[in-house]
């Protein structure tokens, strides 16, 4: 069983396109990284790829699952819509 370093709520998490992750910064300089998918499915820590430090992220896991797939079900349509000129 991990104990994480700290609980933080996924409101002070920040968006990273790059990553495709929820990210907070890690006390060793990197970012704690958690993705959507991770979120939805029920997982709750995040992890510092550059140390052994985890957290804990503190959200409604149900109400992020339904938003989580309105958002990727909407990603995907939009992708898949033709442009008509």
């Amino acid at each position: 069983m991990t104990v994480p370093y700290e609980e933080v709520a996924l409101e002070d998490m920040q968006w990273d396109d790059s990553l495709q992750a929820f990210t907070y910064e890690c006390p060793c300089g990197d970012l704690f990284q958690i993705s959507g998918d991770e979120l939805a499915a029920g997982e709750d820590i995040a992890h510092c790829p550059s140390c052994s430090l985890v957290i804990r992220v503190l959200c409604d896991a149900t109400s992020f699952a339904r938003e989580w797939e309105k958002r990727v079900t909407e990603k995907q349509q939009s992708h898949s819509a033709i442009a008509v000129t």
